[in-house]
């Protein structure tokens, strides 16, 4: 958004915040409680609209002299030392973004695409989350055999090329070289009983259990 378009729109919304504020939210005129909840709401959409066009603002014309010794942009009126984020969300503590989705149909869709309810990534601080949510599809096996792919919740979080998978029934950790590794070679994969003790010394692998040998977790040494 350029400099003048911002300016015709933060005029708008001003002017607005000044008719509700003047009109209904007055002190002076007295109003229905259920009439001055109506227009207190307007009020505060109008108040995220003005956070909102004021992530586009780079005060382009400087600030000026507020109460408190402030300065605030001549444009967006954000004050000077007030922290911004480039999200909706508090600059400390717990972000919520969206609900929790789970597949939330019966019916077998023709393809992925229809049967997706969210696939949606986010990189946060460095670490990257994606989660996929879809409903059974169906699909090819090896561009021949036609299958149903189980509808699933699966989420991914990598940091530093560690990718951990969950779904509703397995969770699943690769390292940055295992690609790299089986090039040109087969990949194995044993229950903890069947593999020998000497080979149980090749994998920095922990358990965590109780005193009746529940399984609580692991931990992986890098």
């Amino acid at each position: 958004m350029n400099k003048e378009q911002l300016q015709l729109e933060l005029k708008k919304l001003f002017k607005s915040l000044d008719f509700v504020s003047d009109n209904f939210l007055n002190e002076k005129k007295k109003s229905r409680k259920k009439d001055f909840d109506i227009y207190f709401n307007i009020y505060q959409q109008l108040g995220l609209l003005w956070e909102y066009l004021g992530l586009h603002c780079k005060h382009w014309d400087g600030y000026k002299k507020v109460r408190d010794e402030k300065e605030a942009c001549k444009i967006c009126g954000k004050i000077k030392s007030a922290d911004e984020s480039y999200y909706l969300f508090p600059t400390k503590g717990q972000k919520i973004i969206g609900r929790k989705s789970k597949p939330n149909s019966k019916k077998t869709f023709k393809n992925k695409i229809e049967a997706t309810i969210i696939d949606d990534t986010i990189n946060f601080h460095g670490a990257v989350l994606n989660v996929g949510v879809h409903n059974s599809y169906k699909s090819k096996l090896l561009k021949e055999h036609d299958i149903n792919m189980a509808r699933e919740r699966i989420v991914k979080l990598k940091e530093s090329e560690v990718e951990c998978s969950l779904d509703d029934h397995l969770i699943s950790i690769e390292f940055p070289n295992t690609r790299k590794n089986i090039r040109g070679k087969h990949i194995y994969g044993n229950f903890v009983w069947e593999l020998r003790r000497n080979d149980l010394k090749k994998f920095p692998v922990m358990f965590n259990f109780d005193k009746n040998y529940n399984f609580l977790g692991l931990t992986i040494f890098r």
